[in-house]
Parts: C-alpha cells; sequence; structure tokens
C-alpha cells in the first residue's frame, strides 16, 4: 500500500490531525499550508510539508515523514532533504520535523551523526500503534483503519462508519471527508476488490456515496445537466451524458494541472473512458508526477 498517498490525504482533508500527533494545540492548524514538496535538481521528495502564514514568524514549519518500512539510511536521507530545503528556500520560521513510523520497530533507532537532532527537541517520532490506543477519538479509530490487516480493516471501517452514523451533530463536510478517506484507504490496502464492491462490504448508502469528494466535484454537477438535457430530450440519456462530459472535462483539467499539456491521441483516450473508470482516474492522478504516469496507468487499464 502507498502509505504515504494515503496520510497526503488525510492532512488534506485534517490538518488538524498533525497537531494531534505531537500532542501540541490545534487551533493554529487551519492556517497552515500542506504541500508536498519536490526539491529541485534532486531526487528527493519531501512527504509534506506544513507551512505557516508568513505573518507569523514564530511558527514553525513542519517536515513530515511517513516511514512504514525499516530503514538503516532513513535519518541520513531524512536530514539531508530538510536541510536542502533550508538552503533552497530560505523559510525565516523555525522548523519541526515529524516523523510517522506504524510501530517502533521500524525506527532504524538512534544515529551518532544526527544524535544532537533527534534529541534536541527538533523531532517528534510519532508510533501510531500506541499513538492510536485506546480508540477514542476519531483520529485514532481512523488510524485503526489504517494500521489494521486486509482482513480487519473492513470491521475496522464498518466500526467508523456506524459511529459516525450515530453521531447527529457531525459536520456534514466532516462526515463527507472520512467516508471518502475510508474509502480510498480501503482501495490502497485491498487493490483486488473493487470500488463496487468495498462500497457494498461498507454497507456505504447512496446518500454516503453522494458525500464523497469525487461525486460532489464531478458527478453532482454533471448530474445537475444531465437532468437539463433531460428536461429538453425527454430521455435518460441525456442525463448519462452530461454526467459523463462533465466528469471528463474536470479529469482533463486536473490532469493538465498535474502533468503538463496532453497530446490529442491521450486526451482521447481519456475520454473514451467510463464513469467508474474515470473515478479510478480521479484518485490515481494525486500520485502522478508526469505524462509517463498517467500514459502507464492508461495503458494498464485500457
Amino acid at each position: 500500500m502507498k502509505t504515504d498517498s494515503v496520510f497526503y490525504h488525510m492532512f488534506q482533508a485534517f490538518p488538524q490531525l498533525l497537531f494531534d500527533l505531537i500532542a501540541q494545540p490545534s487551533d493554529n492548524a487551519p492556517l497552515y499550508r500542506f504541500e508536498s514538496v519536490e526539491l529541485k535538481q534532486t531526487a528527493f521528495r519531501l512527504d509534506g510539508v506544513f507551512l505557516p502564514p508568513k505573518e507569523q514568524p514564530d511558527w514553525p514549519v513542519f517536515f513530515v515523514e511517513v516511514q512504514f518500512q525499516l530503514d538503516p539510511d532513513f535519518y541520513s536521507r531524512l536530514f539531508a532533504e530538510v536541510f536542502l530545503y533550508l538552503r533552497q528556500q530560505h523559510p525565516k520560521h523555525p522548523w519541526h520535523a515529524v516523523v510517522l513510523f506504524p510501530t517502533q520497530s521500524a525506527d532504524p533507532g538512534e544515529h551518532q551523526h544526527y544524535q544532537v537532532l533527534l534529541t534536541g527537541g527538533q523531532v517528534t517520532r510519532v508510533y501510531l500503534d500506541k499513538w492510536a490506543q485506546p480508540r477514542e477519538t476519531l483520529m485514532q479509530r481512523l488510524m485503526g483503519v489504517l494500521l489494521a490487516t486486509p482482513q480487519q480493516a473492513i470491521n475496522e471501517a464498518q466500526t467508523v462508519l456506524g459511529q459516525l452514523r450515530r453521531t447527529e451533530a457531525i459536520d456534514t463536510t466532516l462526515t463527507a471527508a472520512i467516508v471518502n478517506l475510508i474509502e480510498t484507504i480501503l482501495v490502497y490496502k485491498i487493490p483486488a476488490l473493487s470500488r463496487e464492491r468495498i462500497q457494498a462490504m461498507l454497507e456505504l448508502t447512496d446518500v454516503d456515496l453522494k458525500k464523497t469528494r469525487f461525486y460532489q466535484e464531478v458527478f453532482a454537477e454533471g448530474e445537475k445537466t444531465g437532468r437539463q438535457e433531460g428536461r429538453q430530450e425527454g430521455r435518460q440519456e441525456g442525463r448519462q451524458e452530461g454526467r459523463q462530459e462533465e466528469g471528463t472535462t474536470l479529469i482533463l483539467r486536473l490532469l493538465q494541472r498535474r502533468c503538463g499539456e496532453l497530446s490529442s491521441a491521450l486526451e482521447e483516450k481519456v475520454r473514451r473512458l467510463s464513469l467508474p473508470q474515470l473515478e479510478t482516474l480521479a484518485e490515481a492522478l494525486l500520485e502522478f508526477r508526469g505524462l509517463a504516469d498517467l500514459e502507464q496507468w492508461l495503458a494498464s487499464h485500457e
């Protein structure tokens, strides 16, 4: 499973999660901007950077790294990325690194070259299995879905969704983000199952599905177009074509922003995709680095 991609979704949807993980007040979380940063002229990419407002020079820049595999060179790479970022970007803010390990066994441990940094208060190491116990808060329960085995993940997800449905006071926007995030985690964690099969196992209703980000961004507007065409023509095909065209237009716009200008051949391949394929592509393109990734995805889904 591409864990760093899942955490990218989580931090985008719930910036307060970072502050929960390091046991700091989350009042300032909405003012931070979360990004994935590629460092110039290197092969380094920081998993995530929380950037504070420029008018708050005392607030730290948070570097967030997700490390789910034991790697003896992890700290060498981490601090190389941090200091290269500081050299290239010249931020006026202090910095703080947050490292997320699934368990303590994934932590390579102390390192003589970086001991001062690791113990000097600028690095926080979080072991998620311990942090997520007991399953009291919503963030802890979501983390339980991510940490569970594929066999257990469905049960964990069903528990979260069941509690969500019983909580009448929860914000509708938050509900949509949680439903979307749980579905995304399971798509990554259990790739052998189709999205439709996962939705059925989670007993997601039409109301739940209409709260997901993809539906709201693509198909809600497309459905509106479809209804208008259906009234004009009196045919069900109008609604279907409206959803298809609206979804395709949005996906092409997102792809151009992510990958650059598309050739006419690539654009035509995207236009031939079905609605379920467009939904799958919408999730996948968040990880694309360029046109080569798009070409590979299209080749594997033809």
